[in-house]
This record gives C-alpha cells, sequence and structure tokens, in this order.
C-alpha cells in the first residue's frame, strides 16, 4: 500500500489512525491506494495499537417511540461518517439499576464516550449517581441535566400553537404526551406559555400515551371541550385524531384546525396532510458525536431549533 501510494509505511500508520500532521493530499494517495487494493480497516487490531476503541456507547430507553428511535439511527450513521461505530444497550428507564448495568456493559466495552437518550427525569436522576469515567451528553432531556443536547420543545410547541391563533384560533386544546416524558412536559409549558403571551384563556391538556390510540380516543373529550383547534404533542396522537374525529362526522380543518409535532415522515401523506413541528434529529446526533469526540464542547451548544411545516390541516374557525 505504502508502495502505491508513495508514501514511506510510517505515513500509511499516520493515516490509518487519523494522524492530525498528515498533509490533505498525501491522505488523499493512501485512501485511494486502500480503495485500490480492497483494504479493510481491522479496528480491532488498530484498537490495540493505539488503545482507542472508537466507538460510542448508546444507551436508549423506549427506543420503539419515534423520536428515540430516529436519534439512534442518525447517531449510528453520523458516527460511522466520523470512524466511529455504535455500541447499544438498552434499559427500563424507570429501573435504576438496569440503567446503571447498562452504563457498566458500555464503559466495559471500552467505549469512549456515552450519549444517553434520556426522556425521562429518572434516568437523568440515576446518571447523576454514577461516575462513569468518559464523557457523557444527553438527548431528548429536555435541557434538564448537565451536557445535556435538546431541541428547544416549548419553542416548538409556541409554533403549533402560534400558526393556529394566527389562523384565527382562540379556544385551542392540546393534547399531551405522557406526564413522564420531560418533553412532553416542555411541550405543555410551551402550549400554556403561547396562550398566556397572546392573551387567550388556558385551554384544556387532554392526556394521551404517543399512540394513534389515544389521540382517537382523545376525540369525545376534545369534541366536549368546545375548542377549534388542537395542538398534538406529536403526529400519531394527531392521526388517531384525525381519524376520530372523520368517523364523528367532522371535517379538518374546516370545523377543527389540528397541528402535531416531530414531522414524522408519514405526516405529509395523512388526510389532510399534517400541519407540524419539524425536529432536526440528524443535526442532533451531530452535536451529540462532535461533542465525545473532542470537536465541540456540549455545554458551549445552544439547543437546536424547530421548524413550522405548514400543510393542509390547519384553517381559519368557521
Amino acid at each position: 500500500m505504502a508502495a502505491l501510494a508513495g508514501v514511506s509505511r510510517q505515513t500509511v500508520s499516520r493515516v490509518l489512525n487519523d494522524h492530525p500532521e498528515v498533509a490533505a493530499d498525501t491522505k488523499q494517495r493512501v485512501e485511494s491506494a486502500m480503495a485500490e487494493l480492497g483494504y479493510r480497516m481491522n479496528n480491532a487490531a488498530r484498537a490495540l495499537g493505539t488503545r482507542r476503541s472508537r466507538t460510542i456507547g448508546v444507551l436508549a430507553s423506549d427506543a420503539l417511540q419515534y423520536g428515540p428511535s430516529r436519534s439512534i439511527a442518525a447517531l449510528e450513521a453520523t458516527a460511522r461518517e466520523s470512524g466511529y461505530w455504535v455500541s447499544a444497550a438498552f434499559a427500563d428507564a424507570g429501573d435504576a439499576e438496569a440503567v446503571v448495568a447498562a452504563v457498566e456493559h458500555l464503559v466495559a466495552q471500552g467505549v469512549e464516550g456515552i450519549v444517553v437518550v434520556a426522556p425521562h427525569a429518572r434516568t437523568l436522576e440515576a446518571l447523576d449517581a454514577l461516575r462513569i469515567g468518559v464523557p457523557v451528553v444527553t438527548l431528548h432531556s429536555a435541557g434538564r441535566g448537565a451536557r445535556g443536547l435538546w431541541v428547544d420543545q416549548a419553542a416548538g410547541a409556541r409554533l403549533a400553537v402560534a400558526a393556529l391563533a394566527d389562523a384565527g384560533h382562540t379556544r385551542i386544546a392540546h393534547l399531551a404526551g405522557p406526564a413522564d416524558w420531560l418533553e412532553a412536559e416542555s411541550r405543555v409549558q410551551g402550549f400554556t406559555a403561547e396562550l398566556a403571551a397572546r392573551g387567550l384563556e388556558p385551554g384544556p391538556v387532554i392526556a394521551g400515551d404517543w399512540s394513534a390510540g389515544s389521540g382517537y380516543a382523545a376525540t369525545a373529550a376534545i369534541r366536549a371541550a368546545g375548542v377549534t383547534a388542537v395542538f398534538a404533542a406529536n403526529d400519531q396522537m394527531a392521526l388517531g385524531l384525525l381519524g376520530g374525529l372523520q368517523e364523528a362526522g367532522l371535517s379538518v380543518p374546516a370545523d377543527l384546525s389540528v397541528v402535531g409535532f416531530d414531522d414524522i415522515p408519514d405526516a405529509a401523506f395523512y388526510w389532510p396532510r399534517l400541519t407540524t413541528v419539524r425536529q432536526d434529529f440528524d443535526e442532533l446526533a451531530r452535536r451529540a458525536v462532535a461533542a465525545l469526540i473532542g470537536t465541540v464542547e456540549a455545554d458551549a451548544l445552544a439547543p437546536v431549533a424547530p421548524e413550522l411545516i405548514s400543510r393542509a390541516s390547519v384553517a381559519p374557525p368557521r
């Protein structure tokens, strides 16, 4: 390989180990030679030689929910692009011993840092009691705890309420996520704050569990509340609500406007197409990996700004 690239073996070694003092054109020649020869990096051997595993640990709970699962996928892709790979462990957020065991498992794998997908306060509490020994950042913690990286949930909720209020709605309900989720709590706070800022009466908050089924089940309560618009804390609950309203003979947005949260891929194909708040999970993953490998300090990063995606589910009230 060294001969094909026209460099020394020491230079090849430096390229393989990401040495910072290798010129860009030299690195390119070595990488081209690797590709031509079909060379594949033996990461286990490199870890033994450099005492670096080039592995990032991911500790997650509730991985079946859209936000956490999307973040895990984005973390894996971002880590791979940076020359790292991911080792994942899963634990019940309500079981402190399981959280501790999962962290210990990742540390035993020699990970260079850990991303904790921590949507619950009790996960953060379990982490606070540990001395982990490697860098740690948290996602989906709504800004709670040290070294947290997050999308501004309250700001996203305010965007949703603003879209409804700007359309003329003054009686707005919130279909909320589970009370033990930090992001659900922040979305309730944003909902309340935007109504207050506009001088509108506090709207009813109806509990859901993130599922489309809970959105469907909330239909009767929302109809009884006498509102003209609903901000649903995620798109799946919004989907269930759309189905329940249609079954009840109501039209969205003619009879009731609906805004969701997350902008899942299916949201653009709901009927009507769903107005929602987009979270940039890819940016969140980039920041997390950069913080762990030392490219940037997590404490210096502002929350990621959400974005309102306007579609067809909002109209002025009758």
